[in-house]
């Protein structure tokens, strides 16, 4: 073949070579920390055992509303909620659900509001529980709708670590005040649930943060134990004190003892980084 024609043919294959398209390149995975393989999985499968809770909790709740028992609803107000403060990190990545289950007054709009903050409302007035039938059933089909999306909820390690550190932030930053359950007084129960939901995600995430840094490790498990220690000390019967009956210095000491907790459990965002959605 002359030179030429040879030069010419080899020119027509590189150009078509290098006009051809690319294989896309391989996903990345992301490499799954020492001890935390099946963490994800396994939060999963609590949050939705929680959301079961809530679920029947719920129709018990409604129920007493409904029949106008206002001292069984009462009783039950803030042992129902607790299910969901455990979990909120999750409804709250789930559209508008929160703000209709859990908005409080003034936080949304006069013709929008319901959910529990709504009967609190009303269960700790002298007007008549009749009033409360349709803010009871949108709460109960909220709670069942909440239970469906738990199933594809987006979770990875690093959403769960900014779950457990928001549970905690929101005790320091707006639940000590009183302000979150300004009828009943029941804030002590929401304390509880929002610090039983960080430390379910710390105690799924020990192995793997062990490995890392064995003294935060250490640190997070003496910060927790504290923390219970403190909160049980308020225990009045199956549940708690009215925060109104909280002295000063304990709503201090509690809020020492829960910002004592989050600043560490804040730095296991450096191990767990927050990856993107999925969706």
């Amino acid at each position: 073949m002359p030179i030429r024609t040879a030069c010419i043919l080899i020119s027509v294959t590189l150009l078509a070579a290098s006009c051809a398209p690319s294989a896309p390149p391989a996903p990345k995975k992301s490499a799954v920390p020492e001890g935390a393989s099946g963490v994800v999985d396994a939060y999963r499968t609590w949050v939705l055992n929680q959301t079961d809770t809530l679920v029947a909790q719920t129709e018990a709740f409604t129920s007493a509303v409904n029949s106008a028992n206002r001292s069984q609803a009462q009783a039950l107000y803030a042992p129902t909620r607790a299910f969901y403060e455990k979990i909120e990190p999750v409804a709250e990545a789930l559209g508008d659900l929160d703000p209709r289950i859990d908005g409080r007054e003034n936080d949304v709009p006069a013709d929008q509001w319901g959910g529990f903050h709504k009967l609190e409302k009303l269960l700790w007035s002298k007007d008549d529980l009749k009033s409360g039938g349709a803010t009871a059933q949108g709460l109960l089909n909220d709670v069942h709708l909440l239970r469906a999306k738990v199933e594809t909820a987006d979770i990875n390690l690093g959403s769960m670590v900014t779950g457990a550190v928001e549970l905690l932030n929101e005790v320091s930053t707006s639940k000590v005040t009183g302000e979150e359950e300004r009828y009943s007084h029941t804030d002590l129960w929401d304390f509880q649930a929002n610090a039983e939901g960080s430390a379910k995600i710390f105690e799924l995430l020990t192995p793997a943060v062990a490995a890392s840094d064995s003294a935060l490790a250490a640190t997070l498990k003496g910060r927790f134990a504290a923390l219970f220690t403190l909160l049980d000390s308020h225990k009045k019967g199956s549940g708690y004190k009215l925060y109104t009956d909280l002295k000063p210095d304990e709503v201090k000491a509690l809020s020492a003892a829960v910002d004592a907790v989050a600043e560490p459990l804040s730095q296991l965002g450096k191990l767990f980084p927050v990856e993107p959605s999925s969706k």
